[in-house]
């Protein structure tokens, strides 16, 4: 077939098309809260929560990483790493790396339909522990999930994957601003987590469909797991990935986390005030100041608002006049339906001018 033929053949079927990929930023490239974290959830990479449930010995490590597949055009990686292992893996334990992917990004999948369409997941990954690991679709709306599997053959060397599922003929995807899929991937399940899975899509029993009982257990070592390109597409075969430029990605990324923070400066850090919305006002006994900041990208939904000094301090804003943290009473909030801007009051006994920085989450 000549090369005309196969671009025609692709853009028929759809995969030469742009945003064919339904996972936001699979090549790692955004990391707005951080590049490293110890903590379980939403810390470094975008759009990625690793989730470290009810250990009582596992220490972790989240990372945006530079190691990569050679010659694969990517930059980053996730690294997730033990640095302190879990003697015995108790039954209610779960360690995993999961994306929320918002329904109504997911309508052209028609599931509940005849024409439900498959998908292919496809990845690179390497892991200091060989071995089977889990990787469990949900479809959260239907309750719904599809448990796959797939082998790491050696250890501490990059491998690609794919992963085919059929369309849920069955199931349901609201076309709503919710969680319409996750995508899990499993490094550790504790009994309550496994037992005997159905095959291909079924009705979702968290005891049974969440891993395979004869999984790796990878908290049960101190080592590192890396993943990157990252393409969820529909159709039967993985095609190469799509990448796209760093502005894009970062402008999906904004639509459910965002800061004020210049891009290299993690939330709560000390940072100079040029980083501060600024706001300049004579001295007061009550309100001093109201506004509105207008957001970059209209947030999925109304927002969690953490609001910091520049001393790093959350809950507080900053006088610069004299510098410092302010302690006077502040009332910040968002109106409710209006995603895209921030709703301000400022009260001060006495002010000579107030600044302030931000993050705002709206992740599913």
């Amino acid at each position: 077939m000549s090369k005309a033929a196969e671009l025609a053949a692709l853009i028929g079927s759809g995969q030469a098309q742009g945003d064919k990929n339904l996972i936001i930023n699979g090549a790692m490239a955004v990391a707005q809260r951080g590049t490293s974290s110890t903590s379980s959830g939403y810390h470094s990479v975008d759009r990625y929560k690793v989730d470290f449930l009810n250990f009582d010995q596992l220490g972790v490590t989240q990372s945006q990483s530079t190691t990569v597949p050679s010659g694969e055009g990517f930059s980053n990686s996730l690294k997730v790493a033990v640095t302190t292992q879990e003697t015995t893996l108790d039954a209610n334990e779960l360690f995993i790396i999961r994306q929320f992917i918002e329904a109504q990004n997911l309508q052209h999948l028609a599931y509940g339909t005849s024409s439900a369409k498959s998908l292919t997941l496809s990845f690179w990954v390497r892991s200091s522990l060989a071995g089977k690991y889990s990787v469990m679709f949900y479809s959260a709306d239907g309750v719904r999930s599809n448990l796959q599997s797939f082998t790491i053959s050696s250890a501490n060397a990059w491998e690609f994957v794919t992963v085919a599922i059929d369309g849920d003929t069955a199931g349901t995807i609201n076309n709503d601003n919710g969680a319409g899929l996750q995508v899990t991937w499993v490094l550790a399940a504790g009994t309550n987590w496994t037992g005997t899975p159905h095959t291909g899509w079924g009705a979702f029993v968290e005891t049974d469909d969440y891993a395979f009982s004869d999984q790796v257990n990878f908290a049960a070592q101190t080592g590192d797991f890396y993943i990157t390109g990252i393409q969820l597409e529909v159709g039967d075969v993985a095609t190469p990935f799509e990448h796209e430029s760093f502005a894009e990605t970062l402008q999906k990324c904004q639509r459910y986390y965002q800061k004020s923070f210049h891009y290299s400066v993690a939330p709560g850090s000390a940072t100079a005030s040029n980083h501060e919305l600024q706001f300049s006002f004579g001295t007061a006994t009550t309100l001093i100041a109201g506004a509105f900041v207008v957001l970059p990208v209209q947030l999925r939904a109304n927002p969690t608002i953490t609001f910091y000094d520049n001393a790093g301090t959350s809950g507080k804003v900053s006088k610069f006049s004299g510098g410092g943290a302010r302690t006077d009473n502040i009332t910040l909030n968002v109106a409710r339906g209006l995603e895209n801007r921030i709703n301000v009051r400022i009260y001060s006994s006495s002010a000579a001018g107030v600044g302030f920085m931000y993050q705002v989450d709206a992740e599913l």
